[in-house]
């Protein structure tokens, strides 16, 4: 007896790549941690951006995949958003918030290790003699939500001033005095604790301040214009991030959770414009007037 064998014949299905539409040459840039949207807007318009060897112009598009982006000469390194890197720093005095310094002074880069130097960039600024959290991306998406005013991303500080400031001057810097001429934003202001005067010394005051914008010294400068200078300025929070364990001088990478909970930075901007556009027009007049953003501590 003869034993047939059956061979069975199996078809192989070849996948093929979702084709996604082309992106905005500036929009490339962000995403590759480079420089914000507005940033990378002026760089076309400098003609530094090349695609495929030809000068970019604004409006430009481009498939991030398949184009050559360069800026001066160098190609944008497009970054999937698995492989992307978020640190959290907990800056000390004395480090100067740039990824390179003129003078030769210590960066918050050299905090952290060489392999991660040459990816991530400082979102936002802390002036050299304050200290606090501080975050490092190559997400130029994700460093927009937290700088930008209109997400209003709040940043929260502990300030020691000198003297004690009285209720209504603390009630002036709540609800924004002028700054060279420009309004600052309404903010929080909680007292904390005091040191007691002597027959030498006034006295100091810790209070808790949270911050929805970001200008040059802001808090130094606001607390000057009542009298009170800063003595010690910490930043505790970015947002819903927050580390009261990390030590100063270290770094940790954040969590998907943390990640995600500041991408949510963004969805209520969407919803509350609209309703400032439909109930307030001033204040939204207020919000887009406010385009300066520096290092507020």
């Amino acid at each position: 007896m003869t034993t047939r064998t059956t061979t069975k014949k199996t078809t192989t299905t070849k996948k093929t790549r979702t084709e996604l539409p082309p992106v905005r040459i500036q929009k490339i840039i962000a995403g590759a941690g480079l420089a914000s949207r507005r940033a990378a807007e002026e760089w076309i318009r400098e003609g530094r951006v090349r695609v495929n060897g030809r000068v970019a112009k604004l409006g430009d598009v481009a498939d991030p995949e398949k184009d050559s982006v360069k800026v001066d000469e160098k190609r944008v390194r497009v970054i999937p958003p698995e492989a992307r890197t978020y640190i959290l720093l907990n800056k000390p005095k004395g480090f100067v918030t740039t990824v390179s310094d003129p003078e030769g002074r210590d960066t918050v880069l050299h905090l952290i290790p060489g392999r991660l130097r040459r990816a991530v960039k400082p979102v936002g600024r802390l002036d050299v003699q304050t200290e606090g959290l501080l975050l490092l991306t190559d997400d130029g998406d994700l460093a927009r939500l937290v700088t930008h005013p209109s997400t209003g991303c709040p940043k929260e500080y502990l300030v020691k001033v000198s003297g004690r400031p009285s209720e209504a001057r603390l009630e002036k810097l709540r609800s924004g005095i002028r700054i060279e001429g420009e309004r600052t934003r309404p903010c929080d202001i909680e007292w904390v604790s005091q040191t007691p005067s002597s027959a030498e010394a006034e006295g100091n005051t810790w209070l808790r301040v949270t911050l929805r914008q970001g200008r040059s010294r802001q808090i130094r400068r606001m607390f000057a214009a009542v009298g009170h200078p800063v003595s010690k300025l910490k930043r505790v929070a970015i947002g819903p991030v927050r580390d009261a364990d990390l030590p100063s001088g270290a770094h940790r990478a954040l969590s998907p959770r943390e990640v995600a909970a500041l991408r949510r930075l963004a969805a209520p901007t969407t919803s509350a414009s609209a309703s400032a556009s439909a109930s307030a027009p001033a204040s939204a007049s207020r919000a887009g007037s406010e385009k300066r953003k520096g290092n507020p501590a």
